[in-house]
């Protein structure tokens, strides 16, 4: 008997499953996300498992890990410090694809270098430039991303960069050939900012995780989950963090394939700061050709076709002020809800809450709070961020009594966006626990918050709400609109060939909205979605079935919806691809674009072997690095010719090698 755990580090639970030989679930188990130490929710989740099971812990053959953290810090734009390394490109090349947005204001340089198309030297490379910048510009960076013109063709100028960046800071080094075998610079660039923010963040879960089950007594391996649904080894997460994006969701659809056996389904997994939304066809996840799209940045990480918003449990509530209308919009952003933070602090909460109740009119900060991170280094900090973090002091203090000056609300959001600091206020957990649906935390604390919220005014002049119990009903409302609108962008973006448009729109017109309805007047609409929704999350069963009727579809809720992910991550299989080019520089000549450099060949089938000879020996060595066995090797070649003068003339290939297979257990 093989004793498989899986374990989900969510924004607000880590989940743990234990399934015996593949076939069943035989215990289960939650414990709330610490995000000052993920390890604590990861412990205590397990600790729960095995206890349930009657399990001992050196039973456990093979651990598995899947998570939300490098998602999440996406999209809530947090992570550390990083410095970019441009190799021969210009200046507005940091504008495409959002490369400045995603460096947000940390360091760049821009140095002479690179190469051509064909793989050959552009320019020499700027080592001087390079070492002067080191010196002087790069304090508090946590690692560095690299990314040279065609460095895809010719890999030497940026493995020269990051050898040099190793010897004189010791910091991590991420170069973009090592991410992705595509050409297009700015992309691949973007791709290694991502990466390079994220891997002391993914370094300290893995360390902190491994650490934990040793503790505890399980010695089996340990694995993590790709944005593919695929396993790869947890060495191979620390130095690739940006392959983990997804992570967390794309568990939760092979999770959600391995619980109901659906061949074509949407599946939609709501977590406290998400809602991810993906499809199963033709029983396997769809996989974004274009790659995954996180947070609003596209990246070169191949991952499943996944939308996700920021829109769960957790959302931020926000007032909405337009018109006269008012009600209420939720997230992006997630917070702690006040139901959390009151069961862990109820003298602080309660007495700032009831202060609150009492006053004639309603505060700005009024219902909501903040408290720091404990063990997060608070390096490169402006004045004016130290002095509101100084002032949040290390328990949990309201809002209001932290920020004193309208400049300090944006030191107070930069503190956020480096995951030093956490808000609380009301979410619809809060609304969840007020209406009775829930009761993990201090429903008290809801109710008094969404009562100081309720009072707040609406363009009209009125209320937002009559009292907690309205408005709370109102948040869950959104929520269901939202999660349905959410829904419907995913069908329109796989019905793009149909109806073209902006899927957003689309999800939002009129005519849709009627046929959703059932219209019936001189003209009749309807409308439906047309595959099954596999609801996944812990409060699916709360928030779904609603959905379910408003998009007119059949709600799928299994019966282990609620650690979809941690059984997705077990279930999975590890899997390494490895992609490499031909060119043909000139007639009768084919070059092989190696990572280690350029080289040539006489005949284009003599190069092809050599080039699938080498990727297949690099993808069966990465698996069995991951701990794959028994591994299956599959090979695709993309063959581009040209017609000239009545022959066919060869221009390109890119081949594809993958290697794949179950891994190996700890023992029988």
């Amino acid at each position: 008997m093989a004793l498989l755990l899986g374990v989900d580090t969510g924004g607000t639970y880590t989940d743990a499953v234990l399934i015996r030989d593949e076939k069943e679930v035989i215990a289960s188990a939650k414990a709330l996300t610490t995000r000052q130490d993920l390890a604590i929710g990861i412990g205590g989740a397990v600790r729960a498992v095995l206890e349930q099971s009657g399990a001992s812990p050196n039973e456990v053959s093979l651990a598995a890990l899947s998570t939300t953290l490098a998602t999440n810090a996406l999209v809530e734009g947090q992570g550390g410090r990083v410095a970019l390394i441009y190799i021969g490109f210009s200046e507005q090349d940091l504008d495409r694809h959002g490369l400045n947005e995603a460096l947000k204001g940390d360091p760049a340089l821009i140095i002479s270098g690179g190469h051509t198309h064909a793989g050959s030297e552009a320019k020499p490379l700027d080592t001087e430039a390079l070492i002067a910048f080191l010196e002087t510009e790069t304090a508090g960076v946590s690692g560095f991303a690299v990314a040279g013109v065609f460095a895809t063709r010719n890999p030497a100028h940026e493995l020269e960069v990051a050898k040099i960046i190793q010897e004189r800071t010791g910091a991590p080094v991420t170069c973009s050939h090592q991410l992705s075998a595509k050409l297009n610079g700015p992309k691949r660039a973007l791709t290694a900012v991502l990466n390079a923010r994220l891997i002391g963040m993914i370094d300290q879960l893995i360390n902190r995780a491994a650490d934990t089950l040793a503790h505890i007594g399980i010695e089996a391996p340990m694995m993590v989950v790709r944005g593919d649904g695929a396993l790869m080894s947890a060495q191979q997460a620390r130095s690739r963090p940006i392959e983990t994006i997804l992570s967390g969701p794309a568990a939760s659809i092979v999770g959600a394939r391995w619980m109901t056996g659906a061949e074509n389904a949407l599946v939609s997994d709501i977590g406290g700061t998400t809602t991810d939304v993906a499809l199963i066809e033709r029983g396997l996840p769809k996989i974004d050709p274009e790659g995954a799209l996180v947070g609003g940045f596209r990246t070169m990480v191949e991952a499943v076709a996944m939308r996700t918003t920021g829109l769960g449990g957790d959302s931020q509530v926000h007032l909405n002020t337009d018109g006269l209308d008012g009600g209420v919009t939720l997230g992006p952003r997630r917070v702690l809800p006040v139901s959390l933070v009151a069961a862990e602090a109820p003298d602080v909460v309660h007495a700032a809450l009831e202060a609150q109740l009492r006053a004639p009119v309603v505060g700005e900060y009024d219902g909501r709070f903040v408290r720091a991170v404990e063990g997060q280094p608070a390096v490169g900090l402006s004045e004016r961020e130290a002095t509101v973090l100084a002032r949040v002091g290390t328990g949990v203090r309201a809002l209001g009594d932290v920020l004193r000056t309208r400049m300090e609300h944006g030191a107070l959001n930069r503190l956020v966006d480096r995951g030093l600091v956490q808000i609380a206020g009301i979410t619809p957990s809060d609304a969840s626990h007020v209406l009775n649906r829930v009761s993990a935390w201090d429903r008290d604390a809801a109710e008094k918050a969404l009562t100081i919220f309720a009072r707040r005014r609406i363009g009209s002049g009125d209320t937002v709400a009559e009292d907690a119990k309205a408005l709370a009903q109102m948040i869950v409302d959104q929520l269901t609109e939202q999660t349905a609108l959410t829904l419907l962008e995913s069908v329109f973006c796989e019905e793009q060939t149909s109806f073209g448009g902006n899927p957003k729109d689309l999800a939002r017109h009129i005519l849709l909205q009627r046929g959703l309805a059932g219209h019936r007047g001189v003209l009749a609409l309807d409308a439906r979605v047309n595959v099954d929704v596999i609801g996944l999350g812990a409060s699916a069963p709360s928030y779904y079935p609603a959905v379910g009727d408003r998009l007119r579809c059949r709600m799928i809720l299994p019966e282990h919806a609620g650690v979809a992910n941690a059984i997705g991550a077990v279930v999975g299989r590890i899997s390494q691809r490895r992609s490499g080019t031909v060119t043909s520089p000139s007639e009768g000549k084919f070059r092989v674009h190696f990572d280690t450099g350029p080289r040539d060949f006489t005949a284009s089938a003599e190069a092809l072997e050599a080039l699938e000879k080498y990727l297949r020996a690099d993808a069966v060595a990465a698996a069995e690095a991951a701990g794959a066995g028994d591994i299956h090797v599959h090979v695709s070649r993309d063959i581009r010719t040209a017609e000239v003068e009545a022959r066919s003339i060869f221009v390109e290939a890119l081949l594809t090698v993958q290697a794949s297979g179950r891994p190996r257990v700890a023992h029988q």
